[in-house]
């Protein structure tokens, strides 16, 4: 052959994106804060957009409070989202409501992109750069450098310096194998580890995590504060 054999495609990953949305939103005085509006837009409908227009994501599984079900069903259709969406009952805390949406996928599923309901600003890239590393390596999860200089505190008192290079911010979507976050998350949960995040199952199971480029605009709301930063980020202003 004039120009050799040509190059095999490597097989097209089913990938689902996990969104728990069953939190109580103490922080934002007990309102949904996923229907507090975002650019005239309900945060929660942003979020969903950016899975709905990321072409490696094939589906959604949402995880939601019974009593709010209904109203993100109607949400889903009134702002035309078109993608398939599984509408699944959350659990006990944050932990058993992942769970209960990695267990909702499709037979098939490769990879699971667990994603904070409350982080609207998430872009193609983060999403998409996490992906390819969980199909890589098993799990992944964007990370952002401190800005801030950390301090290791004991009783109120200032002890020592944390070096900035040997620490991140963690954000979402938190990337994974399916069949492997699942039994990490079981595992975890019949420990009754304290997680706080998805990456703590998987390394609490013995397995890698490899860390991704984050985005500093990929905020997580959870106070009034933070939906005016927001704001801000989604009109292009410096922060």
């Amino acid at each position: 052959m004039l120009f050799g054999r040509k190059k095999k495609e490597p097989p097209r990953l089913c990938v689902a994106a996990v969104i728990p949305a069953a939190g109580s939103s103490q922080r934002m005085g007990g309102e949904n804060k996923l229907l507090a509006e975002l650019g005239g837009v309900p945060i929660l409908i942003h979020t969903l957009a950016a899975f709905e227009q990321c072409e490696m994501v094939d589906y959604i599984v949402l995880v939601a409070r019974e009593e709010d079900i209904l109203v993100y069903q109607d949400l889903y259709k009134k702002y035309g989202l078109s993608k398939k969406c599984i509408l699944v009952r959350g659990g006990e805390t944050r932990a058993h409501s992942v769970l209960e949406g990695v267990r909702a996928c499709l037979d098939g599923t490769d990879i699971v992109a667990i994603h904070d309901a409350a982080r609207p600003l998430v872009t193609d890239e983060v999403i998409c750069g996490a992906i390819r590393a969980a199909a890589e390596f098993g799990g992944a999860a964007p990370v952002v450098p401190m800005k801030d200089s950390v301090k290791r505190v004991s009783e109120g008192k200032i002890e020592a310096d944390v070096p900035r290079d040997t620490i991140a911010a963690v954000q979402t979507p938190q990337c994974f194998v399916r069949g492997r976050i699942e039994g990490a998350l079981v595992k975890a949960l019949r420990r009754c580890l304290p997680l706080t995040d998805d990456c703590a199952a998987f390394e609490a199971a013995g397995l890698p995590v490899r860390a991704t480029q984050g985005d500093y605009r990929n905020i997580k709301i959870t106070t009034p504060e933070d939906l005016l930063v927001a704001e801000a980020f989604l009109q292009g202003r410096d922060v």
